[in-house]
């Protein structure tokens, strides 16, 4: 009986050793199986970060940061990301080779890939209500003296009586950009005449006409539209701005923020000093900088002028003749009315 158990457990020995021996054999010849996949690399996001500084960071350019944007579409607002949201930097779809081996044998997934596509164009969907500054007047084509039900404002849906200017020439279905006029503006420094700012506030569409007036309806409000409002013809713009070769050279100053804010932060609408004649177009980006004076020796009483160091950018959405409605698209610091701006170092 002992003889027979010991047999039996050496039979069992051997058939469990075959079984590891041969089990990994038959794998190996199995056929590759072919797994579409989705690889890439994450990053969690730190107080201060920006699109544009991890693009910088990661793919050695802030230019691609839209890519960051499209692959990661949780973002509503590019300029507005939180510290602990994780970030996807790369992504890949890819087709892996898997082998029925070891499970450390199975091919590890590529790494990030490089973000090399070229970005064309900035998308900012508020374009429609971006104002401007100019030094030579609009004559308006009308201007708002009452609101139905003798509302002080108006706003989306309400009707609004519209006296006709001198060159209106109005007819049911027009549509109308309403707006007013602040200012003027002039330089701290020469005391010359900048312009004066046009305030965005809405658009109508003229619904009737009469002999002294029309009535139009408001289809959108930016701002509230007040009574005396003037009216000049609605232009639509798209709101995807192609991006262009900045202008070399550019030396300039902020005038100040759209909404007279004294403390400018991203995502803001400012105005500068420079504008067509200066070679401004609509999507050049430049930089926001500053420059200190240091004296040479603490006893002596000769400044001099440090290198310029960049804290921010903007983005041009529109170009009068000498001035320019700019969005700021970073700032890491501040930014006051009067602060420096330039053509970016690498030109």
């Amino acid at each position: 009986m002992r003889n027979i158990s010991n047999n039996k457990i050496f039979f069992a020995l051997i058939c469990i050793l075959t079984t590891l021996i041969l089990v990994p054999i038959c794998y190996a010849q199995e056929k590759p199986v072919s797994v579409e996949n989705e690889v890439g690399f994450y990053y969690t996001i730190q107080k201060g970060d920006t699109l544009w500084d991890l693009s910088n960071r990661f793919a050695d350019s802030p230019w691609l940061w839209p890519d960051l944007w499209k692959d990661n579409q949780y973002i509503s607002n590019p300029h507005l990301i939180y510290p602990g949201n994780r970030l996807l930097l790369f992504k890949k779809k890819d087709t892996d080779t898997i082998i029925h081996q070891k499970v450390e044998e199975i091919v590890a997934a590529p790494p990030p890939r490089e973000m090399k596509e070229e970005i064309k164009s900035y998308k900012y969907f508020s374009i429609d209500m971006v104002g401007f500054i100019r030094k030579e007047p609009i004559i308006p084509t009308g201007s708002l003296f009452k609101v139905k039900d003798d509302k002080d404002m108006a706003s989306t849906g309400d009707l609004v009586y519209i006296k006709p200017g001198t060159n209106m020439n109005v007819f049911p279905g027009a549509w109308y950009t309403v707006y007013r006029v602040l200012g003027p503006l002039f330089d701290e420094k020469t005391e010359a005449l900048i312009g004066s700012q046009y305030y965005l506030t809405g658009v109508v569409e003229i619904k009737k006409i009469e002999p002294l007036y029309a009535l139009a309806e408001v289809i959108k409000t930016y701002r509230a539209i007040a009574i005396n409002d003037l009216l000049m013809p609605y232009e639509p713009r798209s709101p995807e701005i192609p991006i262009t070769e900045c202008e070399k050279g550019i030396d300039g100053a902020i005038i100040s923020s759209e909404e007279k804010r004294e403390i400018i932060g991203d995502n803001t609408v400012v105005f500068i000093d420079k504008g067509k004649k200066d070679g401004i177009k609509p999507g050049q980006f430049y930089s926001i900088y500053y420059q200190e004076k240091q004296r040479i020796s603490p006893d002596g009483k000769e400044e001099i002028y440090l290198d310029p160091v960049d804290f921010g950018s903007l983005i041009v959405l529109r170009a009068e003749q000498t001035t320019s409605s700019v969005l700021i698209t970073k700032s890491d610091k501040d930014i006051y009315p009067g602060a420096k701006i330039r053509s970016p170092f690498k030109y």
